[in-house]
């Protein structure tokens, strides 16, 4: 039974965490608590639901987002920006909006998709417009020109 116990001890001890964080150069991690100044915190709400605030820290950090109800519903729609120095030297600068059609950054710094490899073959364009055209008939009730049920089958 004790070595059951001192195994089960020696598992947890073994199973940690191992965390070894390493402050940005020229300070210690214990110079990680230290108080930053808030230059600026502006904040504004007004009785409609509409909304600014303009924040500034000593660090370089900064923050800005104004918004409004918008539609039926009164959902926020917003927009600002957030900044901030990143520990390589990097300015980092992100704009966004949120509204709809959910957040949506702006920066130099987010990743890009590459561009599709290769042109799309005109008859692939084609295809893809008749198969448009096909479903607005069919939202629109004309049904002339049903596609046929029996493809491939004889008549």
């Amino acid at each position: 039974m004790k070595f059951v116990i001192l195994a089960a001890l020696a598992t947890v001890a073994l199973a940690a965490p191992q965390y070894n964080y390493d402050a940005p150069a020229g300070r210690s991690s214990a110079d990680s608590s230290e108080e930053v100044a808030i230059l600026r915190d502006d904040r504004v709400h007004e009785d409609d639901g509409k909304y600014n605030f303009d924040f500034e820290s000593e660090n370089g950090i900064r923050f800005s987002e104004s918004g409004s109800p918008d539609g039926d519903e009164d959902a926020i729609v917003s927009a600002g920006q957030y900044s901030y120095t990143a520990p390589d030297g990097t300015e980092v600068v992100v704009k966004y909006v949120a509204d709809e059609n959910g957040f949506q950054p702006q920066s130099d710094l987010l990743p890009v998709a590459p561009e599709f490899p290769h042109p799309i073959p005109q008859f692939v364009l084609d295809q893809i417009a008749f198969a448009a055209e096909e479903d607005a008939r069919r939202a629109r009730g004309d049904s002339r020109e049903a596609p046929s049920r029996s493809y491939g089958a004889p008549q």
